[in-house]
Formats: C-alpha cells, sequence, structure tokens
C-alpha cells in the first residue's frame, strides 16, 4: 500500500490526487488532437468540483490555467484561452511605499495634528478659538491617559499646542476645563464590569 506522503508533491490541492493523475496520463498521449480531447474532459471534472462556478467564463479560464499549471506547462494542447505564462507565475507585486508621517507628539497622534493645521489657516475669530480649546481640551484627555495623572500641567498642554503652531498661537490655560475624574470614574466602572464578567 501507497499512502499519500509517499507521493509526489501536489501542485494544486484542491482538486486532489486523481485529477492530478488524470493530467500526468494527458501528458502521456502521443497523438494532440486525442490529448486535447483528454484535457477537455479533464477540465469538466475540475469544473463539476465546482459547480456553484462552472459556468462563469472567468472561471472557465481560470480552470485552464490550472490544468496548464498541474501539467508544469508541459501539456501540449490546443488552450482555448491565452493561458498563464511561467514566468509570470510567482512574479511579486510591486512594493508599496509605507508613508510614515512625522508626528511631533505620537500620544496626541496625527489626526489631532491635523486638526491644529486645519485649524491654523482660519480666520481669527470665536470659532476659531472654540476649536483650538476644544483641541487642548482632547490634548488634555490623551495626556492623562498616556500619564495616568489627574495632575495635568495645563502650561504643558498649551506648550505643546504652541509648539504645533510654530509659536503663532497662544492658547490661555484658564480656558482648558475637563472634568477628568468622571472619565477615570467610568473607566474603573467599565473595568469592574468586565472584572465580574470574567468570574
Amino acid at each position: 500500500m501507497k499512502y499519500n506522503t509517499q507521493e509526489k508533491k501536489l501542485i494544486l490541492p484542491e482538486y486532489g490526487r486523481n485529477v492530478q493523475s488524470m493530467v500526468d496520463f494527458a501528458m502521456t498521449i502521443d497523438d494532440r488532437a486525442e490529448r486535447t480531447r483528454c484535457a477537455n474532459s479533464i477540465i469538466q471534472i475540475m469544473g463539476n468540483l465546482f459547480p456553484h462556478l462552472r459556468d462563469v467564463e472567468e472561471f472557465n479560464h481560470k480552470l485552464w490555467d490550472h490544468l496548464a499549471i498541474m501539467s508544469d506547462f508541459k501539456l501540449d494542447i490546443d488552450y482555448p484561452y491565452e493561458i498563464i505564462k511561467k514566468d509570470n507565475l510567482y512574479t511579486r507585486p510591486d512594493k508599496i511605499k509605507y508613508v510614515k508621517p512625522r508626528i511631533r507628539y505620537r500620544h496626541y497622534g496625527k489626526i489631532l495634528q491635523n486638526m491644529i493645521e486645519k485649524t491654523m489657516v482660519m480666520e481669527d475669530n470665536p470659532e476659531r478659538s472654540f476649536l483650538f480649546s476644544s483641541i487642548a481640551n482632547h490634548m488634555k484627555r490623551s495626556y492623562v491617559k498616556m500619564t495616568k495623572e489627574n495632575d495635568v500641567d495645563m502650561e504643558k498642554i498649551c506648550k505643546d499646542i504652541s509648539e504645533y503652531t510654530g509659536n503663532t498661537i497662544q492658547v490661555n490655560p484658564k480656558s482648558i476645563k475637563v472634568d477628568i475624574t468622571k472619565s477615570n470614574s467610568s473607566n474603573k466602572k467599565n473595568k469592574n464590569n468586565s472584572r465580574k464578567a470574567v468570574r
């Protein structure tokens, strides 16, 4: 008895060893017309393995590509489609350049940096001042999450905004008012609930 582990490795395992054996047999047929008829029979069997895709034109083209691949491109027949070339089978796609943006303070994130840049080009009006105060509030929350401390140095937040804007924007620390204890208590409550759920 011969085990599968003793057989040669299948090129396309999804079709099974029987189909691979049929392809190997087709390559031994001397008559070209007979080889082509045998290949058409094999394609029908391969299509029956995927009945929901059997009649799809693009799938039929793919079946002939797979037949050529399983024969290691040595099956000399009249293909109804232009099959894939062996040289193009293992080509690597072009490398996609990874854009790594420069982030001044990573704990604030890139989105906040973009928000500051957008707000800087706005006209100097109450809406712009409100946006900068909102941004400062968000920065304060982010700073608290990073340091795990409730006592935040507001001058540090305002200094960071000034550096983001090239010292063109000055935010009054007194305008930043955030109830951090509320957010922290809610976080603790969520942690307690998750612990109860685990128990």
